[in-house]
């Protein structure tokens, strides 16, 4: 398949830039795959389509504040963003401006609170960077970082538990799993209330997550790498419910792609640890998710061949121009589709 089957035309301000008021209240299309319908709803409407002993499977991840702002000893504005920990306070980190942070470069973050030598120039011009601190240093990136926002995110963010899911726990992502941004703690209690069951996994969100499919045929492409974990009751949770025949709900992507990952065929899971690279267009054949809760992705990204995977490239595509005619609001901070 070609990655312009994938395309379509969208108005700039229909692109979110900052986060609705309240969460549950941004807009749900709902699209029922067998009856191929559509349906314009408010998110915490979900309620009404969620069913006793389904298992709403969501992603824990915790968006890192990772994007610092500080000096060289010059004086000279510098930029970081961290993009792993490779051991203990050494952090591989994208660097700016690049050809002037070379090796034996000191830094000073926050006044001081944190300092950072360049140690390495790694392949493809990150940095392997050495931190020094006193205190905690998850602490002190909550206290003078700021969050990565997606590339086509101009406005600031006012606070930054916004990108950030309500159930975040994990430390470890450069994005947020941002269809779990529309749930609160309250309609996540009515949820399970209903009988419905909430697992979790685990998927730390890279930044090659905004990557561009630069390849003309899909199937050429290659996924980056994410590091993911599950744990034995949440396995149990999702076993329960296959066995059962009741319905397995991916709370985004992320999620997902964990589940298609570490499914057998009959769509069971196990507690695993892993990276996963699946790239899930259509033609896929689902093992282990029966529903998908999604916000609105890119023309031509990854995101939008896994949707058209599910529910058919024809389906989606109709969807899409529904929403663009609705008005939705698109990405990250933009509202949400339920395909069941």
């Amino acid at each position: 398949m070609k990655v312009t089957e994938f395309n379509y035309e969208l108005p700039k301000e229909l692109i979110a830039q900052t986060p609705i008021n309240k969460r549950d209240e941004s807009k749900l299309m709902i699209l029922n795959r067998k009856e191929k319908t559509i349906e314009n709803k408010i998110f915490k409407d979900i309620l009404e389509y969620l069913h006793e002993g389904d298992c709403l499977v969501r992603n824990n991840t915790r968006v890192l504040p990772a994007r610092l702002y500080g000096k060289k000893e010059t004086g000279a504005k510098v930029e970081f963003l961290l993009l792993n920990q490779i051991e203990g306070d050494i952090w591989e980190s994208i660097v700016r401006p690049g050809n002037k942070l070379h090796v034996g470069t000191k830094v000073i973050f926050g006044e001081g609170r944190l300092e950072a030598e360049i140690l390495d120039v790694m392949p493809g011009g990150t940095r392997k960077v050495q931190f020094k601190y006193d205190g905690i240093f998850n602490e002190i990136l909550d206290q003078i970082g700021l969050m990565p926002l997606p590339p086509y995110i101009h406005k600031e963010l006012k606070e930054n538990n916004r990108y950030q899911t309500v159930y975040a726990q994990y430390n470890g992502s450069a994005a947020a799993p941002t269809a779990g941004l529309h749930f609160t703690e309250e309609l996540l209690n009515k949820i399970e209330k209903k009988g419905v069951k909430i697992a979790n996994v685990t998927l730390h969100v890279g930044i090659g997550t905004f990557r561009p499919v630069k390849v003309e045929n899909i199937e050429e492409h290659e996924m980056h790498s994410e590091h993911f974990y599950i744990k034995q009751e949440d396995a149990n949770k999702i076993n329960e419910t296959k066995s059962q025949g009741k319905r397995v709900i991916a709370v985004g992507t992320t999620s997902c792609r964990v589940l298609e990952t570490i499914s057998e065929e009959n769509g069971q899971v196990k507690a695993t640890e892993g990276d996963t690279k699946i790239f899930i267009y259509p033609g896929y054949k689902f093992k282990c998710i029966d529903g998908l809760i999604t916000n609105f992705h890119l023309p031509e990204s990854t995101l939008l061949m896994l949707v058209s995977a599910l529910a058919g490239k024809d389906y989606i595509m109709q969807a899409y121009k529904e929403a663009i005619k609705q008005k939705y609001r698109f990405f990250s901070f933009g509202d949400a589709m339920f395909i069941m």
